[in-house]
């Protein structure tokens, strides 16, 4: 099976195969014959898959008919990052057409942007954000929009994005095609949903869950030994490019840093970085400048590098969607990769939920002739299950939860209104 049973046009064909693909994903085999065909898509499949040209491809196929220089295709993603990932996509693809492409973003200058969209584009990747305001200046027409794009619609409910996602529909053409990509399926979004899209059909490739070549294993370790566990298993571990997550960016920078004095090519990926130091990052990771990446949660999307064998949870993440995506980013195409994610004498919930989402109890080890201390791995987690913390942990993991949650709903016990 190959790209040649979609019938598109020869121009993109030629460009498909210049790019290297040449086998569809399940998702694009599924997904391209009914955006083809003009119906709604509600797509859902863990990152990696393919999804960026699942869409990307049968909207290129539709702007080869029909007037040019005016905005009828809108790709809303949730990130910087992935609307650069978005943007070059259909750039690599539309080489041998006319079709042109722009990416609106926060954090640069308008100004390029602006010329950019003077100077006539048929595909818009935006961030909500700063989509609004260049409408709001005039710069922007989305009276024309034939197809809409959702990407990454739960990453969007996550950010808060919701209302300015409404306020985008308000000014799209009611008769449009709408494509719902996401990784996994919120209340809030699942309702947005069933609101836009019309009779749609539903792609889902496999469970919400990580990818099955990723293999999975869990280091015991308490939080003061963590950097000195990390230089071990970089030491005696054969990797490729290494994609490190922290929780906070205080720590994602120092940890850079300190990677960075014991000889690695290493960068920081946080959200005080400017615009062009994020992408300067990004672009020396995926080219080889670094083979280190150390990141909060803002990269755990957008980052499309298949170079990446491995995903460490320098910080264990605060939820299971967030662990999907963190590691989403390794066992990309196919490919094999592995995700490594430290644990501390507190992290037994979130242990046991994350292997309730794997299904399976994830390998513990302990890495040989490492100095634990006093520290005992073993004892931490039992016969492969997470050894239930005492009840003060557990009131402060709780308590987290819920100190999130308030912020999402309104509420200081973490409920919804």
């Amino acid at each position: 099976m190959d790209f040649n049973q979609f019938s598109l046009d020869a121009r993109i064909n030629a460009q498909i195969k210049a790019v290297g693909f040449t086998t569809p994903t399940p998702i694009q085999q599924q997904a391209i014959p009914e955006v083809l065909n003009g119906r709604d898509v509600m797509g859902l499949a863990q990152t990696g898959t393919g999804k960026t040209a699942a869409f990307t491809l049968p909207i290129l196929q539709q702007l080869t008919t029909g007037p040019l220089r005016r905005i009828r295709a809108l790709i809303v993603a949730p990130t910087r990052e992935l609307a650069e990932q978005i943007y070059q996509t259909a750039v690599d693809f539309s080489k041998r057409t006319k079709i042109r492409s722009v990416a609106v973003y926060g954090g640069v200058s308008k100004s390029a942007q602006i010329k950019k969209l003077q100077s006539g584009v048929e595909i818009l990747v935006a961030c909500p954000g700063r989509l609004l305001d260049l409408v709001n200046e005039g710069h922007i027409d989305l009276s024309y929009v034939e197809v809409l794009v959702l990407d990454e619609a739960d990453r969007m409910c996550d950010m808060g994005f919701l209302p300015d996602i409404r306020r985008i529909l308000k000014l799209l053409p009611p008769q449009r095609q709408t494509l719902f990509f996401s990784a996994t399926m919120p209340k809030d979004i699942r309702q947005l949903a069933d609101q836009i899209l019309k009779n749609p059909v539903t792609v889902q490739i496999g469970h919400i869950a990580p990818a099955k070549t990723v293999s999975h294993v869990l280091y015991p370790v308490p939080h003061k030994l963590k950097k000195s566990l990390l230089l071990a298993l970089l030491k005696e571990t054969a990797t490729g490019r290494v994609l490190v997550f922290t929780r906070t960016k205080y720590r994602a920078r120092n940890l850079a840093r300190d990677l960075a004095k014991k000889g690695y090519r290493a960068a920081a990926l946080q959200g005080n970085m400017s615009q062009n130091q994020r992408q300067r990052a990004i672009n020396g990771f995926r080219n080889g400048k670094f083979d280190i990446l150390a990141a909060t949660d803002v990269a755990a999307r957008g980052i499309d590098v298949s170079e990446i064998s491995h995903v460490i949870n320098f910080d264990i993440p605060d939820t299971v969607d967030a662990y999907t995506h963190r590691i989403g980013r390794t066992g990309r195409a196919h490919q094999s990769g592995e995700a490594f994610t430290f644990a501390g004498q507190d992290d037994g919930l979130m242990v046991r939920d994350i292997e309730s989402l794997l299904g399976e109890s994830i390998e513990r080890r302990r890495l040989a002739d490492f100095d634990y201390g006093e520290f005992e791995p073993e004892r931490q987690f039992l016969n492969g299950q997470a050894k239930s913390p005492n009840r003060s942990n557990a009131k402060r993991q709780q308590q987290r939860r819920n100190n999130r949650n308030s912020k999402r709903y309104g509420r200081r016990d973490g409920r919804r209104r």
